[in-house]
């Protein structure tokens, strides 16, 4: 990595909280739980926040709904993305969490393209009906208000280039009394495909009064650097770039705050990164399922790496710690981080598609009296 120094970033001011740097985990599904949080905010500060979980799990207690709500020690903050697609469950579900789960920042997620979220109405297609968006992020503000906490929005630009919706959405936001608007530069008809559009961040910040926070292919703490100069943006949220290197937090922390990058680490370094996930999920989970859960991690953190394909395999099928460190210690330490791998995109990309929507879904921007009550499904993306 070609080393670089900044002017510190300022902090991100999201009400009452102070995120300094202003660096954001963004939900994935079955990635970020507590011991994947656990583990990035051990490498630098920021904001984590815990998968996303659906308004209305959260308000009739469903029992897999409620069990996400588990929060690492070292989570200062507890940061919850909750989706909904009805006023009165939103409201609600931010009072619970507020009330009973002490969360101290809810972020509002309408940036999912999943196909059998969007045909339904819900995710990244939502922000189209400009009344029915206004009416959820009331609902949060005002459940949110009595308990000091600020409620933010993610969103993409829009459903594809001939209908986008993120300017009006930040002036939704900003007049509904959300704390801030974070933006991924694609639209949904992108998925996860090309690139990010920095200059869509750019206007959105231009446009809107709140934070704005950018997100979308920023791969190395480099790239957070070139964004927020390029955009104006109050910092920045992290997806796929972390997958395998929770390390990058430790980068971010650093350029962040004017000092250089540190080194990548090496293959020995990277095991001690892999058996330290792999021990939090254990107490996360259990041994049995936590270990299990850990085998979807292992082609990311060795991608590019030199790893015989015998222990590869051996990797994504480990059942204890102890067959974890037998294998990693056959690993060579002193192998240095692939310097190919720098700056690509990792996890899912895809190809564009043409959004599926609900029938008539273009035909009105307010949607108010819409029913949308089946898009709410627990799928998190954005």
């Amino acid at each position: 990595m070609t080393e670089l120094t900044s002017t510190p970033a300022q902090a991100l001011s999201l009400g009452a909280l102070s995120i300094d740097p202003p660096v954001v985990l963004a939900p994935m599904a079955g990635v970020t739980n507590a011991a994947f949080r656990q583990l990035c905010a051990e490498q630098g500060a920021g904001l984590y926040v815990c998968e996303m979980i659906t308004s209305r799990g959260i308000v009739e207690r469903d029992e897999k709904s409620l069990g996400m709500l588990v929060f690492a020690d070292a989570e200062a903050v507890r940061s919850v993305q909750l989706y909904g697609v009805d006023p009165h469950y939103v409201g609600e579900a931010v009072k619970i969490l507020a009330g009973d789960y002490g969360v101290a920042h809810v972020d509002l997620n309408f940036g999912c393209p999943v196909p059998k979220v969007t045909r339904k109405g819900g995710g990244a297609v939502l922000p189209y009906k400009r009344g029915l968006l206004d009416r959820i992020l009331r609902a949060a503000v005002g459940s949110a208000e009595p308990y000091g906490i600020p409620v933010t929005m993610k969103t993409r630009k829009g459903i594809d280039d001939d209908h986008l919706t993120y300017l009006d959405a930040g002036r939704i936001a900003e007049d509904a009394g959300c704390a801030a608007i974070a933006l991924h530069g694609r639209t949904a008809a992108q998925h996860y495909s090309g690139s990010a559009d920095w200059d869509a961040i750019a206007r959105l910040k231009q446009h809107v009064g709140i934070p704005v926070l950018g997100n979308g292919d920023i791969w190395e703490a480099t790239d957070a650097v070139r964004m927020m100069d390029q955009t104006g943006a109050d910092g920045v949220v992290v997806g796929r770039g972390c997958l395998g290197r929770p390390w990058l937090f430790r980068d971010l922390a650093a350029v962040l705050t004017g000092r250089p990058a540190p080194p990548l680490p090496t293959l020995g370094e990277v095991a001690s990164m892999i058996r330290r996930h792999a021990e939090l999920l254990a107490q996360l989970m259990g041994e049995d399922r936590g270990l299990r859960d850990m085998r979807k991690h292992m082609s990311w953190y060795l991608k590019g790496f030199v790893v015989g394909g015998e222990i590869r395999a051996a990797l994504g099928m480990i059942d204890t710690l102890a067959h974890l460190d037998d294998l990693l210690a056959g690993l060579d330490p002193d192998q240095p981080f692939p310097v190919s791998e720098i700056g690509l995109a990792r996890g899912r990309q895809g190809s564009p598609r043409k959004v599926t929507l609900p029938a008539g879904w273009l035909e009105d921007t307010d949607g108010v009296d819409d029913d949308v009550s089946a898009a709410e499904i627990g799928i998190s993306g954005g």
